[in-house]
């Protein structure tokens, strides 16, 4: 994986960091908080859910966020397990190995990444964690878009 620090790899998968110098800016859109990643041309919500989702709503949860049109945009998406592993710093910033520009109530998040046909890949920003789960489980949803 492109741009990731690999300290300690498994079988369910990996705990590491990003290497890309990110560049961070909070802006609001329309009342709506977006991190815009000048590094990557990414936008992220800020937050998330508010709860954590089974995986067969979470696809429904991002339609229902673009028919709102959040921050005045209805093209968000679930992260590649890249980009939400992208996220991940060396150290803890506000409890969690993601820098506390983003919520730090989004712990976990699903990636849109599918592992075999019952597993999709997720991102810990608790312990830097990144391992495919079975769909049967919850996690939070931090969508993204292209900042372009």
């Amino acid at each position: 994986m492109p741009n990731i620090s690999i300290r300690e790899k498994n079988d369910w998968g990996f705990y590491g960091h990003s290497t890309i110098n990110h560049s961070y800016g909070l802006k609001v859109i329309n009342g709506d908080k977006v991190v815009i990643d000048h590094a990557t041309g990414l936008m992220w919500y800020q937050n998330g859910s508010d709860n954590y989702i089974k995986w067969n709503v979470v696809k429904q949860w991002v339609r229902d966020l673009n028919s709102r049109g959040h921050a005045g945009y209805s093209d968000w998406r679930l992260p590649t397990v890249e980009e939400a592993a992208s996220l991940l710093e060396s150290s803890k910033s506000n409890g969690l190995y993601i820098d506390h520009i983003f919520s730090n109530k989004q712990e976990l998040i699903w990636t849109g990444d599918e592992y075999g046909s019952e597993s999709a890949w997720g991102v810990h920003f608790g312990s830097g964690l990144v391992f495919w789960v079975n769909f049967t489980s919850e996690f939070y949803v931090r969508p993204v878009r292209s900042g372009k």
